[in-house]
């Protein structure tokens, strides 16, 4: 079962984890822990190598937190709140949510968006109101950078470190991988069941 899983991430190359993390930011539910977990994982048998991947992984992921940064910075705040009421029962958030973040973000400067990145709250979410806030492009891109890179790092060195430390249980390693990506999706197909609307709460 790993060996199907891991050669499915290897088959898509570094091309295929670029697109996958620049979709992970824009839509749930791929988790990126599973994603760069298991290219660590194809690092410690040998089939990717960590630079390409580590680059692949962090432009992508970049990109995936760009496009919501260029939502909010060219839309607005009115423009975005109607789309929020409209389709915001997909991406599991209303416009309060923003606000809570824009609030976040004005609170505690540019650098939130560099400290969050690494983190899973409100890592993709930030986007939103550091554009709408219109933080300077290259700051935001610098600090989006730097962020996904350290998360990535930690990913890609957690799986390389757990496809070691269960080389003699190989087996295993499918039922993780697959632990995870059940997770991400059933997270968020239960918050889209039990999504509703704060006023009608």
């Amino acid at each position: 079962m790993q060996d199907f899983i891991i050669s499915a991430i290897e088959q898509g190359g570094y091309f295929g984890i670029f697109l996958l993390m620049a979709i992970e930011n824009i839509f749930p539910p791929i988790p990126s822990e599973v994603i760069m977990g298991v290219g660590g994982m194809a690092v410690a048998r040998g089939t990717m190598d960590f630079w390409p991947l580590m680059i692949a992984g962090t432009v992508g992921s970049t990109a995936g937190n760009y496009a919501w940064y260029w939502v909010g910075a060219t839309w607005g705040k009115h423009r975005l709140e109607g789309f929020i009421d409209r389709r915001g029962r997909w991406l599991t958030l209303e416009w309060e949510d923003i606000e809570k973040a824009r609030s976040f973000f004005q609170k505690h400067g540019p650098w939130v968006v560099f400290l969050l990145r690494f983190t899973p709250f409100l890592r993709t979410m930030i986007s939103l109101p550091a554009g709408i806030a219109h933080m300077g492009r290259v700051r935001f891109l610098v600090y989006t950078t730097l962020g996904v890179a350290i998360w990535n790092l930690l990913l890609i060195e957690g799986g390389r470190r757990l496809s070691i430390w269960l080389a003699e249980s190989q087996h295993i390693l499918g039922y993780v991988i697959l632990g995870f990506l059940a997770l991400g999706v059933a997270g968020y197909l239960w918050r889209l069941a039990t999504w509703k609307p704060r006023a009608q709460r």
